[in-house]
């Protein structure tokens, strides 16, 4: 729901209930010249580390049930570690963690994985 954002997270407020009277009054995006820049990366990078755990569920999946080569194994196993570097040096550049990544959802709890769950 659009009450449980959380003020700051990605630059938006939540809209409160008075601000419901038009329909123009929806969310509303909070910007600022000085952090546009690291809010979009936050949010792209975001995506990008949701579905690097996706592929790399996946692959493990796949390496247990005998899918894949031992070739193929080795190519998404290089590949998973090449892109969890990279999003770390990403994340280094624009001052962020993971947990700077996991968005709140309120009720249904994080987007992403808590470490070590």
């Amino acid at each position: 729901m659009i009450e449980d954002l959380r003020p700051g997270t990605f630059g938006l407020e939540p809209v409160r209930p008075a601000d419901r009277r038009s329909p123009a009054a929806a969310q509303r995006l909070q910007t600022d010249p000085d952090t546009v820049e690291r809010d979009l990366v936050k949010l792209v990078l975001t995506i990008v580390e949701l579905l690097r755990q996706l592929m790399e569920r996946t692959a493990l999946h796949r390496v247990e049930h005998g899918d894949l080569s031992e070739e193929q194994e080795e190519r998404v196993g290089m590949t998973l570690m090449i892109l969890h570097e990279r999003m770390e040096e990403l994340c280094d550049r624009y001052d962020l963690t993971t947990d700077d990544l996991n968005l709140d959802l309120g009720p249904l709890g994080s987007l992403l994985p808590r470490n070590g769950a």
